[in-house]
């Protein structure tokens, strides 16, 4: 082992990853020591009431964590998708939790108490059980993130494991900043569904080194399509969110740059397959 690997090695083991932790646990660590308070928790048996009618068994939390404290002293909420129940998959009760949450922050900014937020993608989606609900939900969490970032800005994370899919994706494009690590991924459709569609041919959700080519972390982030490429360690993604803070509300969203994407997708040769080194290169001719 050279010198670099057993710097690399050693960089590894000190870190404490943030990958491995729960949603209430990774919601804990974001905020400063002692401030968080959890609203409607699991002794507050919010659960679907969709599900239990389809033999699936519920949480009392519906898989979305709402933690309210502070960080670096300045008032924030934390949403956190629990991607281990249902694969992160939002419903209506979920998808209320959070949408709520920041229509309150931003109510908190206009009446003068400076509120910022923290999204925690883990999730594929829509959850298939409560269809239109979920998607109601979705709907409404991107008119209050586009309403949030307004005043402050709505930071999004996707860690891992399951990344963020479905309409969450979007929600994650309308965040003021995104980060990202090398083990997430970020895509409309996933890889599985892709495969029905197209064949796989197209898309073989079985080849993890090509998926992870095409929506993962670090190809997002060649791509232009996300904001920073953290390591999987909760201190540097605590700094990370401090920097992005400190930059203030971006003068102009990535969600508002149509032209530079509509410009990119034009590029795109759909009788050729993709590969990650075409997708970085047509992002690019986009132009910021």
């Amino acid at each position: 082992m050279n010198t670099n690997q057993q710097t690399r090695l050693a960089s590894l083991l000190s870190q404490n990853s943030f990958i491995e932790l729960g949603a209430r646990e990774r919601s804990k660590q974001i905020l400063d020591a002692g401030t968080m308070r959890e609203l409607i928790g699991p002794f507050d048996r919010m659960c679907s009431p969709w599900l239990a009618q389809q033999g699936v068994v519920t949480q009392s939390d519906d898989g979305v964590v709402v933690a309210k404290g502070r960080f670096n002293g300045q008032s924030c909420v934390v949403l956190a998708i629990e991607g281990a129940f249902q694969g992160g998959s939002l419903g209506e009760v979920g998808g209320a939790k959070i949408a709520g949450a920041l229509e309150l922050a931003a109510r908190d900014n206009r009446n003068g108490i400076p509120t910022m937020a923290v999204i925690l993608f883990e999730t594929g989606g829509v959850r298939l059980q409560e269809a239109n609900l979920g998607l109601a939900a979705i709907a409404e969490i991107h008119a209050a993130i586009v309403d949030l970032r307004r005043y402050q800005p709505v930071i999004g994370i996707v860690a891992g494991t399951v990344g963020c899919f479905g309409g969450m994706s979007i929600a994650a494009a309308l965040c003021s900043y995104l980060i990202v690590t090398r083990e997430a991924r970020i895509g409309l459709n996933g890889p599985a569904v892709i495969e029905q569609e197209a064949g796989i041919a197209e898309y073989d959700s079985r080849d993890r080194r090509f998926i992870w080519s095409m929506t993962g972390g670090e190809q997002r982030s060649l791509s232009g399509l996300v904001d920073v490429l953290a390591d999987d360690d909760v201190e540097q993604i605590r700094t990370h969110i401090a920097q992005l803070l400190a930059r203030g509300i971006p003068e102009l969203h990535r969600s508002a740059q149509t032209d530079r994407f509509l410009t990119a997708l034009a590029a795109v040769d759909a009788d050729t397959q993709a590969t990650a080194a075409m997708a970085q290169s047509i992002y690019s001719q986009g132009g910021a």
